[in-house]
């Protein structure tokens, strides 16, 4: 296993999944007084679901397109969401 990748992975996205709307819908129902376990597993396999899907479209994608070229795009839609956000807030 690659340490060094693993580690700056769960930075990224431990860092990126505080205080957002996935964390917040978790902590709204786990305060709801729903069973905390069943919060945190249906919570954590979503969260395993979607990153699956992240990877296996990243792999697939890096066959027909460049891993910069996949950055760039990566950065643009993250930008363009960040606009979207302060320009109908």
């Amino acid at each position: 296993m690659e340490w060094k990748l693993f580690a700056t992975v769960f930075a990224t996205v431990f860092l990126a999944e505080m205080a957002d709307k996935t964390q917040l819908a978790t902590l709204l129902f786990a305060a709801a007084g729903h069973s905390k376990w069943t919060v945190f597993l249906g919570a954590s396999l979503a969260l395993v679901a979607a990153s699956a899907l992240g990877v296996l479209a990243g792999a697939a994608l890096s066959r027909w397109l460049d891993a910069a070229y996949l950055k760039w795009v990566a950065g643009g839609l993250f930008i363009a969401v960040g606009l979207w956000t302060l320009v109908r807030g």
